[in-house]
């Protein structure tokens, strides 16, 4: 998995993050079936809060598309997090007909292991 640095910052404007997933059971650690219209863990030294606005250009393994999504920040993972857990946020996707096609995508990537007990990013 690589991400690459966010745009810069402007008060108003999303930050932008680039996330290719290279690996289904790297996307399986990211992905986060927790919310209604799915959501990706996306690792990062950044301070993010809470509602913060992301610009997420994702792709997924073996897919040459990339997958824009305007999301929201709806978790943090602090640095030093319990659990040796890597630092970054989780981006809520947007209840969107586009989103909603993202989420049901990567959920066929994962098919039969979205319901195992192997451990994520996000739980």
């Amino acid at each position: 998995m690589s991400t690459s640095p966010p745009a810069s910052n402007a008060s108003a404007r999303p930050s932008v993050i680039q996330l290719s997933i290279k690996e289904k059971a790297a996307l399986y650690a990211a992905y986060i079936p927790l919310f209604a219209d799915g959501g990706i863990f996306i690792p990062s030294s950044r301070e993010y809060r809470i509602g913060d606005d992301v610009y997420v250009l994702l792709s997924l393994p073996d897919d040459p598309q990339r997958y824009p999504v305007a999301g929201k920040v709806a978790w943090v993972t602090p640095a030093k997090a319990q659990g040796g857990r890597t630092q970054g946020v989780g981006i809520r996707f947007p209840a969107d007909e586009k989103s909603r096609l993202l989420k049901l995508k990567i959920e066929e990537i994962l098919g039969a292991s979205l319901g195992s007990d192997k451990p994520t990013q996000t739980i």
